[in-house]
């Protein structure tokens, strides 16, 4: 069975920090499946944005919990997710990212 790039590759993250990793540093963020492994998020970028990838750092995020005021139970509202940090050769972009300030 073989998976797309799609199913690997979720969404860009889009933040203040992401932004700086692309311009300053050429780090791009993903959110990625939570079932995929560091080549596989490799593979998915190089033949999705025709690019070299030199590094791919993964992190886990836990889910967040919130307390509900009423009840004073802890109620989960956010899920967790894998967010992976993929470093691309030097003059190398993903035109995704470009134009987002």
């Amino acid at each position: 069975m073989t998976i797309s790039v799609f199913d690997i590759l979720r969404r860009p993250v889009v933040t203040e920090k992401s932004n700086y990793l692309a311009t300053k540093l050429n780090q791009y963020v993903f959110e990625v499946n939570s079932d995929v492994t560091r080549e596989q998020v490799k593979t998915a970028v190089e033949t999705a944005f025709d690019v070299d990838v030199v590094r791919v750092n993964i992190i886990n995020l836990p889910a967040k919990a919130h307390r509900n005021s009423r009840s004073r139970s802890l109620v989960l509202r956010s899920s967790g997710y894998k967010k992976a940090i993929v470093t691309l050769k030097q003059g190398d972009s993903i035109p995704v990212f470009e134009g987002v300030e």
